[in-house]
């Protein structure tokens, strides 16, 4: 099964990866390598599954695992795009920040307290 639109092979070859997999590594790739530029408006969930043969559960699947990654970004009813390189890294991290915030306020540790224990937490993974 191939997209023509997108260049994406799906292969039901036994030992193969499975469908969603397949296609989220090669979404994946292709924004990586330039391939999708960001801003690339993708097809939807249902266009894509009819395109590919495949159930719109296995490219939402994918899609949401691409998004989970920071590789795409849903835009409501605007549709589903490229996000570009670079952000989704940076995206992380701040969210991973925040989650870390919100929980040291929850536990209730002064802001020095946060923040030396995030220290000590990044020293231990950077070493010098």
């Amino acid at each position: 099964m191939t997209s023509t639109n997108l260049k994406i092979t799906i292969s039901a070859a036994a030992g193969s990866a499975a469908p969603y997999e397949q296609l989220r590594a090669q979404i994946a790739e292709r924004a990586r390598s330039g391939g999708l530029p960001a801003g690339y408006k993708l097809p939807t969930v249902r266009g894509l599954a009819e395109e590919l043969g495949l159930a719109a559960n296995t490219v939402a699947k994918a899609y949401r695992a691409l998004e989970a990654d920071g590789v795409i970004e849903t835009r409501g009813r605007h549709g589903t795009f490229v996000a570009a390189a670079g952000d989704a890294t940076a995206r992380e991290a701040a969210a991973a920040a925040q989650a870390y915030a919100e929980r040291a306020r929850r536990l209730g540790l002064t802001f020095d307290e946060a923040v030396s224990t995030a220290v000590e937490a990044l020293r231990s993974r950077y070493p010098a």
